[in-house]
């Protein structure tokens, strides 16, 4: 992996974990490397503790480079590592040989230094430190013990070999300098080690930084997430800190789907990107960032955004249901950034004109998946090509479906792509709307609702009451999905068929299973054989339902839709550290069936669900601010900055820098909440009477309060902070509260 010269990565990140070997250090702007390699003398061979070839344990991981750590078998032994930055330019490490399967001599750890553009990498035995010169700069890694030697290579896969052949006595490859230099430590000697790194303008000072960063206090990570939800921010801060990545094709970081999978040198998946990007805006506006450009990289010249896009592979063809305006205005809704909605907005307008023009070949106003006739893609042109559009390839609503070279989409109108790209084209409305677009805004929000009373007429199965993938030519398919409550997600549903939708989910016949969402019913043959979309629980579906349950209102349904999405995940999270793919339907395990990622990106939306029940960001509702048991939350990215929330005795506190701003005592939640110069609102959505204060505006400042309409006074409080008493009265009641600057 090429790492060198990249500059303008942040420092909070120029340190990381960013190759496939994730206890590699990697110092970006250098690309200098610091590789642990371990050997094992029973059985003659090398380990670069790669996920995709031994176990691999993933630790805590902050997104920043805080802290990393991991926990690796090798040979029956298990090491752990751990590193973590104090400074922008120095980097601690350390090692742990928890249980040895062989005698520690004969287990070996080597820190091995390597970097693609260094001039010397050198061992001053005299100050007992490994110096580099790259670029004009040095870099100076030390150790707490000295090593037993210091052996060069020309390749890292050159010091595997040495090993390999030579075992642990052999001495000839001692060396001063070399392109790789390897200091060696056995687990006899120094079982429990450490060691340091520091980047400088001369050589002297790198030694000494790095000495100084070896002496200091180990890296610290504070808990996110505790009390209800105990866990939850934490489990997702860490499977986005560990699948951060840098793609070495393409110059830039980005989150991938899972570090584990060998796709190439780089892969997006474009539903999985955009999940990402969501996932990560909770903790970093610019990983945000960065993971919508990947995402959108695969924009074709025909206006599609490709299903996915790897170094080996390009499926320009096809598309995936068009969830990135979604997640643009969601991200939106967090960072209140009109350039992150204006930098995609071309993008996902193409994408969604595209899908009408090329997926509706008989004007119907519904569309079915395709594979059009464009590029060499695997699998182009062919039944598999076109399902591989709705993301749920072998999804047993896809069995009665055929493929029309002619058309050259499949013969059904597939009710979860229908709704995404109605969905989409109410988000680009919204979007739209943002930007002073406004004939564009019109044009979307037309097109959603053209969608949304297609949805309602002709892919409800008056039947079994119940939204259905349908034949064009007009029969019902058989198998179900969790895709029949998409019509929630995109408002297409009747008040009728939401009720009736909600006595499916609660039905042990069909959904209601003992951990759900079941991707297919259990009354449906498929179900019981457990194959990827054949029966199985998926992270991404769990999420989009509970979105659209939320959209009308069940908050009793959507918050046990939440919690059994948050215990399911924590079964093999706590003890195992399994972030699935996809889960068991009917024993909630991971990895009993050999297709499930253990570490995949999207699986952060189970705990993710979770936080949003307390401070989340809703598509339609905003802000929103729930009071309930007692919790503490952050901090996490908000329009006002990384911001805590604390839930303690039925009061519920909003933090900025450790400094409460907003406090109340709801029954329930506040939603579209919004905090400008000079002007607070949000809608509360209770009917009891309750109090909320804003901690940082004295009562002299306040120029007007009203609530639905009417004037209130300001209590008496203290006089840093101005206290509102709020009536009972009906639930969803626009609070707006103006207070004039503070000059002091």
């Amino acid at each position: 992996m090429s790492v060198s010269g990249h500059v303008t990565i942040p420092l909070k990140r120029a340190w990381y974990s960013w190759s496939p070997r994730p206890a590699e250090l990697v110092f970006l702007p250098l690309g200098l490397k610091i590789t642990p390699v371990l050997f094992s003398t029973r059985l003659g061979k090398t380990s670069f503790i790669e996920p995709r070839r031994q176990p691999v344990r993933f630790g805590r991981h902050s997104i920043d480079n805080a802290l990393m750590e991991l926990e690796t078998e090798f040979a029956g032994s298990t090491v752990a590592l751990r590193a973590g930055a104090r400074e922008p330019f120095a980097i601690r490490g350390e090692w742990d040989a928890r249980e040895l399967a062989e005698w520690g001599a004969r287990f070996w750890l080597c820190l091995a230094i390597s970097a693609d553009g260094a001039e010397t990498i050198r061992h001053d035995g005299g100050r007992s430190a490994i110096v580099a010169k790259i670029d004009r700069r040095f870099v100076a890694i030390v150790a707490r013990d000295a090593p037993i030697l210091v052996s060069g290579h020309e390749t890292l896969d050159a010091l595997a070999g040495d090993l390999e052949e030579n075992g642990y006595f052999h001495t000839g490859s001692r060396s001063e300098a070399a392109p790789v230099l390897a200091m060696r430590f056995n687990m006899e000697m120094t079982r429990r080690g450490s060691y340091a790194a520091a980047v400088a303008d001369s050589e002297d000072m790198a030694i000494e930084n790095a000495r100084a960063a070896l002496e200091g206090e180990r890296a610290a990570l504070p808990a996110l997430h505790g009390g209800d939800g105990d866990g939850a921010l934490d489990a997702m801060r860490d499977i986005v800190g560990w699948n951060t990545v840098w793609d070495a094709t393409n110059h830039r970081p980005y989150t991938t789907v899972t570090r584990i999978w060998n796709l190439g040198t780089f892969a997006v998946w474009y539903n999985d990107q955009t999940y990402a990007a969501l996932l990560s805006g909770v903790f970093d506006a610019d990983l945000a960032r960065d993971n919508m450009a990947a995402a959108h990289a695969g924009a074709t010249p025909q206006g599609n955004i490709a299903c996915i896009v790897t170094s080996n592979d390009a499926w320009v063809d096809r598309g995936q249901p068009p969830l990135g305006s979604l997640t643009a205005w969601l991200l939106y809704q967090r960072t209140r950034e009109r350039s992150l909605l204006d930098a995609h907005y071309e993008t996902l307008a193409r994408n969604q004109r595209w899908w009408r023009a090329n997926r509706d070949p008989e004007g119907a106003g519904l569309l079915s998946c395709g594979t059009s006739d464009v590029g060499d893609a695997l699998y182009k042109s062919t039944h598999f090509g076109a399902r591989n559009e709705t993301g749920m390839d072998n999804s047993a609503t896809h069995d009665e479906a055929t493929y029309d070279p002619a058309t050259r989409t499949l013969s059904t109108f597939d009710l979860g792509l229908n709704c995404a790209v109605a969905l989409d084209a109410e988000m680009l409305s919204l979007i739209a709307g943002e930007l002073d677009r406004a004939e564009e805004a019109d044009e979307f929000a037309r097109l959603a609702e053209a969608s949304r009373d297609l949805i309602r007429t002709l892919l409800w199965d008056d039947e079994r009451k119940i939204f259905a993938n349908r034949q064009r030519d007009g029969g019902f398919v058989r198998s179900l999905s969790p895709t029949s409550f998409y019509p929630l997600l995109c408002g297409a549903a009747t008040t009728e068929q939401a009720a009736e939708l909600l006595r499916h989910l609660d039905d042990p016949a069909t959904f209601d299973t003992p951990f759900v969402l079941p991707n297919a019913t259990r009354d449906d043959p498929a179900y019981a054989e457990n194959v990827y979309w054949r029966g199985r629980i998926w992270p991404n579906v769990n999420y989009l339902v509970w979105l659209g349950l939320r959209r009308y209102g069940f908050a009793e349904q959507a918050g046990r839709l939440a919690t059994r999405s948050y215990d399911l995940f924590m079964r093999s999270w706590r003890e195992d550290r399994v972030a699935a793919e996809n889960y068991n339907a009917e024993t909630g395990q991971a990895l009993d069936q050999g297709d499930a990622d253990p570490f995949y990106i999207w699986s952060a939306l189970l705990p993710m669900m979770a936080v949003e029940l307390a401070i989340g960001f809703d598509p339609w509702e905003g802000w929103t601010i729930a009071n309930g048991p007692d919790c503490r939350i952050g901090p996490l990215l908000s329009p006002l900055g990384q911001v805590t929330l604390e839930r303690r005795g039925n009061v519920v506190s909003v933090c900025r820098s450790g400094i409460e701003f907003l406090s109340t005592d709801v029954h329930g939640r506040l939603s579209r909440v919004m905090w400008s110069e000079g002007h607070f609102h949000c809608t509360v959505e209770t009917d009891e009477a309750c109090r909320l204060t804003l901690a940082q505006v004295r009562t002299d400042r306040i120029v007007e309060a009203r609530l639905a309409g009417s004037a209130i006074p300001v209590a008496s409080s203290g006089s840093d902070s101005a206290t509102f008493h709020l009536p009972a009265g009906p639930g969803g009641r626009m609070l707006e509260i103006w207070f004039s600057h503070d000059e002091r």
